[in-house]
């Protein structure tokens, strides 16, 4: 699946995604046939991560 590029519309499309799903990070970049490192990066250069409680990036 195609991702957005830009990082900013990449968090809230990722942030809306887990919120829906249900899934946490892992089973979403399952499920989105994605590789998480990818996404990891991406949201780590614009100050954010993963946090598996809120399981949301923030």
């Amino acid at each position: 699946m195609d991702i957005p590029n830009d990082h900013a519309i990449l968090l809230s499309y990722i942030n809306t995604q887990l919120r829906n799903s249900g899934h946490d990070f892992n089973e979403l970049c399952k499920d989105l046939c994605v590789d998480k490192e990818i996404i990891l990066k991406k949201l780590e250069a614009i100050g954010y991560a993963y946090d598996p409680e809120k399981n949301r990036f923030v």
